[in-house]
């Protein structure tokens, strides 16, 4: 049973899971949907428009974007407490800076902080940590960790939208920093205690399996991977749920409009999405560990692809049901089967600075999906038409992991040098 087999390896590795849940969930703080909420509320305080809010957050996102493969690489060259302290005290510094903001141009940096300390390094960190200390049970850690970020998406909301109507939104996010500061950076010292034996035992493997082991666990180098062409193959449909995802949740009450469905009823949903996110979650972080990423990532973007499809051609209310169960299920998915998938490919060595690349990659998608879906929409295009689009891309980039993944298996042993050790 999933359940008994999650309990077994929690009960082994109650701190290092623990570290994982904890770093996901105070990630919220940088999420879109998060700042989302507190949008509103920004917007109307310095009389933004939805076009300068918009281009204010996509400045910042792509701002942190391009800077992730240098940061999120420094996991690899650092001791994980200090890294993971130093992102805590940036995240800290990020929801104080932003109370202090002015106008458009102070707010950019404001959000640029946020997003490269929330969403980029500390979800980084959760996922990158149990990818790297995890072999056969990558895929249940992965999934265990995974649970901070839906546990954060079902309660922060609520939290939020009352903290902000009781002490407005600046004395919100002074509250969160306040939060992190005396819960969090306390958390990750007692959950990281004794980390270094258990990080000492990881390097001695990944060196023994540099020399001994087939391709899948070699540890390649940032540079061989992005030499490499299977990589770009692989991108279209990692980046697929990222920015699409972003793109609807983004747009939901706009299409919500459009279809004549009420906010509340496509909102109200979400406790949906969030529930089914949490049973797929489960039982994916088993099924990774028994088959393999590999084996399921050509499927991987089914789903989505079926989603966007009901949401496209439904008009009925009623339509929202198979949509968020559809949704969650590829949210339950995307994180083991994704983050597994880098280690199984490209060895555990320099995981850090290969999935920064893939993290840098994801919070630049989420920041374009946004604005295409509104751009699309701008130039008149439906949206319920935008989705039936992104139904294609999803198929398109679908039979793309397939033929990288199915030319990966069938071509002989092509692996980098381990005397290379730039990352």
């Amino acid at each position: 049973m999933p359940l008994n087999a999650y309990r077994e390896l929690l009960s082994a590795n109650r701190r290092l899971l623990g570290f994982g849940f904890v770093t996901a969930l105070y990630s919220s703080f940088g999420q879109t949907y998060f700042i989302g909420i507190v949008g509103p509320a920004i917007q109307l305080e310095f009389g933004l428009s939805h076009t300068l809010w918009g281009m204010v957050y996509m400045i910042g996102t792509i701002g942190s974007a391009a800077l992730l493969p240098w940061t999120g690489g420094l996991i690899d060259r650092f001791a994980l407490r200090r890294y993971t302290l130093a992102a805590c005290l940036l995240l800290v510094f990020a929801c104080a800076y932003i109370t202090t903001t002015t106008g458009p141009v102070t707010l950019v940096l404001a959000i640029f902080l946020l997003r490269h300390a929330g969403q980029g390094l500390i979800s980084h960190i959760s996922i990158t940590s149990m990818a790297r200390y995890f072999d056969r049970e990558r895929g249940r850690a992965i999934a265990f960790a995974s649970l901070g970020f839906t546990v954060g998406e079902a309660i922060l909301p609520i939290i939020a939208v009352s903290a902000i109507a009781l002490i407005g939104w600046r004395w919100t996010y002074g509250a969160a920093a306040v939060l992190i500061g005396l819960t969090v950076i306390p958390t990750v010292i007692w959950l990281l205690k004794g980390h270094d034996t258990v990080h000492s035992r990881s390097i001695e493997v990944s060196k023994t399996a540099n020399h001994t082991a087939q391709r899948a666990v070699r540890s390649w180098t940032r540079r061989e991977v992005l030499r490499h062409y299977i990589f770009y193959f692989l991108m279209p449909g990692v980046l697929a749920f990222s920015m699409i995802g972003t793109a609807l949740f983004f747009h939901h009450l706009n299409l919500a409009d459009e279809k004549g469905w009420s906010h509340a009823w496509i909102t109200g949903n979400y406790s949906l999405f969030a529930a089914t996110t949490v049973v797929t979650l489960i039982f994916a972080g088993t099924l990774v560990d028994r088959l393999t990423a590999i084996r399921i990532m050509p499927y991987l973007l089914s789903p989505l692809a079926l989603a966007m499809v009901t949401i496209g051609l439904i008009d009925s209310m009623w339509g929202v049901i198979p949509y968020m169960l559809l949704m969650g299920i590829q949210s339950g998915f995307y994180f083991p089967v994704m983050s597994a998938l880098w280690a199984e490919l490209y060895g555990v060595g320099h995981i850090g600075a290969i999935k920064s690349l893939n993290a840098s990659a994801m919070v630049l998608s989420s920041a374009i999906g946004p604005v295409l879906m509104g751009w699309l929409a701008d130039l008149g295009v439906p949206l319920s038409t935008v989705c039936l689009y992104f139904a294609v891309y999803a198929a398109a980039a679908a039979v793309l992991v397939f033929l990288a993944l199915r030319i990966w298996k069938s071509q002989p042993l092509d692996v980098p040098n381990p005397s290379e050790t730039s990352a």
